[in-house]
C-alpha cells in the first residue's frame, strides 16, 4: 500500500512541523512529508524544514500578499490555485496547517475533503476565529475562565479546515489543565508539546484509516457570556499585536 503523501502549510517558526518531520523520518508516522508551504519568505520553518532534509525545490513559498488586487484584498480564486499547483505536482494526498495564518481558499477544501487538517492552541469554535492565535488563543482563555470562574482547562486541537477560520468538526483534543496563578506564557509552553503529540496521533489515525469526528462538546460559552468572551478577545489582542 503507497504511504500518504504529506503537506505541511506552515507561517512562523514551524515547530510543530518540525516535530511532523521528526516523526515521519523516524517511522512513528508511516507518511512522507513531501512539501512544505510557507505563506511568507520570512517563515522561520523554512530553515528548520531545509535542517531536516527536506529538498529546495520542495520548500514552497505563496504568500497572498502576492494575490491582491487593486481593491488591496487578496483573490482566492488565485491564491488557491497556486497552492493546488504545488500539490498537484507532488502528488499529495494529506495536507495540515500548521500554524497557517491565511484563510485557505474553497475550492483548496473541495480538493481534500477528508484529509485537510488545522492545528489549533485552544476550544473551537469559541476561542478561534480570524485574529485568534498564538498567545491571544492562550490569554483569552486565561482571562475568560477567571471571569467565569469555572471550565480551568483548556485544549490542544486538530480539525477538518472549513472556509471560515476555526470552524472545522474536531477530530482530535487533548485537554490540559489551568493553575491558578498561570500566565500567558505559562500557559502556552504547558500547550505546545501537547499540540505537537495531537497532530502526531492525528497523522497515525489518517495513515491507519483511523479517524473519528467529535461531534458532541460542550459548550463552554453559556448564554449571557458572549460579551465576556468579546472583551477578553479584545484585551488579548491589545496585549498581543502580533499573536
Amino acid at each position: 500500500m503507497a504511504r500518504e503523501r504529506l503537506a505541511t502549510l506552515i507561517s512562523g517558526s514551524g515547530t510543530t512541523m518540525q516535530e511532523i518531520i521528526k516523526a515521519c523520518q523516524s517511522g512513528e508516522v508511516p507518511m512522507d512529508v513531501t512539501c512544505v508551504i510557507a505563506s511568507n519568505a520570512n517563515a522561520g520553518g523554512i530553515k528548520k524544514a531545509r535542517r531536516l532534509g527536506i529538498p529546495e525545490k520542495d520548500i514552497v513559498v505563496v504568500d497572498p500578499n502576492d494575490f491582491r488586487g487593486d481593491d488591496n484584498k487578496v483573490d482566492p480564486e488565485g491564491f488557491g490555485t497556486r497552492i493546488l499547483k504545488e500539490l498537484r505536482e507532488r502528488g499529495i494526498t494529506v495536507v495540515t496547517q500548521n500554524g497557517w495564518m491565511p484563510l485557505t481558499p474553497g475550492h483548496v477544501i473541495d480538493e481534500y475533503p477528508n484529509t485537510m487538517f488545522n492545528q489549533h492552541p485552544g476550544p473551537v469554535p469559541e476561542f478561534g476565529g480570524q485574529g485568534m492565535y498564538g498567545r491571544r488563543v492562550h490569554a483569552t482563555r486565561l482571562l475568560f475562565v477567571r471571569m467565569t470562574e469555572r471550565d480551568y482547562w483548556t485544549e490542544a486541537i486538530a480539525q477538518r479546515v472549513h472556509r471560515d477560520f476555526d470552524q472545522g468538526t474536531v477530530v482530535k483534543s487533548q485537554r490540559v489543565e489551568i493553575f491558578p496563578g498561570d500566565t500567558v506564557g505559562d500557559l502556552q509552553q504547558r500547550v505546545l508539546p501537547v499540540e505537537h503529540g495531537v497532530q502526531i496521533d492525528l497523522l497515525k489515525g489518517v495513515a491507519a484509516g483511523n479517524i473519528r469526528e467529535i461531534t458532541t462538546r460542550e459548550a463552554l460559552v453559556r448564554p449571557g457570556e458572549e460579551e465576556i468572551l468579546f472583551l477578553a478577545k479584545r484585551v488579548a489582542k491589545k496585549l498581543f499585536p502580533y499573536g
